[in-house]
């Protein structure tokens, strides 16, 4: 039996080939997307007094709202690099890589709105670089979001609590036809019986 095909019949892929090949750039992707994250959580996890000083102005007004985090601006700038850190190890290896692409897309925004202000840089060329770098990370956000939603070529738990779900109501129909089915013939049999004499 051949393989199922995929695209136009002329030049079509064999499906098990596209999944070998999706699987290959996955093992090879995840860690070349972690690995920004690895280098610069462990950065930050090692010398928070480097950032600091770039994150104080995103770090205060979260922090006065988010009651769970710690007070000072390094102890904030460690644990997001310690949550780069893990996280990135995380998606570099492929265990849970859809949780760890959110987890570590949400550290880099508020990176990205310390570190790369480009709006507020005075100087014409400083500008420029804060530009690239700060649409450099919305890249790397757009990434890590395609990361987060990657299911592996398999179903996500949605679909597949939604599929469950179809083959329990079409189990529950067919339960209910055959209990109509035989019901039916079972009572007639019960009137027959009940007019036989003993």
């Amino acid at each position: 039996m051949l393989p199922p095909l995929v695209g136009n019949p002329a030049n079509a892929v064999p499906t098990d080939t596209l999944e070998k090949a999706m699987s290959l750039l996955r093992v090879l992707g995840r860690p070349m997307l972690a690995s920004m994250f690895l280098t610069g959580g462990l950065n930050s996890v090692r010398d928070p007094k480097e950032v600091a000083p770039a994150a104080e102005p995103v770090v205060q007004p979260v922090t006065e709202r988010v009651s769970a985090l710690p007070d000072r601006t390094e102890q904030v700038v460690r644990l997001n690099g310690a949550v780069q850190v893990a996280a990135g190890l995380m998606l570099a290896t492929g265990r849970m890589p859809r949780p760890a692409a959110l987890a570590i897309a949400a550290t880099l925004v508020p990176t990205t709105l310390a570190g790369h202000r480009f709006w507020e840089a005075e100087d014409p060329s400083q500008r420029a670089e804060q530009r690239i770098h700060f649409f450099k990370n919305m890249s790397m956000l757009g990434g890590l979001l395609i990361a987060a939603d990657d299911t592996g070529a398999r179903p996500s738990v949605v679909w597949r609590g939604s599929h469950a779900a179809r083959g329990l109501r079409r189990d529950a129909g067919l339960v209910r036809r055959s209990v109509r089915a035989t019901t039916g013939p079972a009572a007639a049999a019960g009137r027959v019986r009940a007019k036989l004499p003993v």
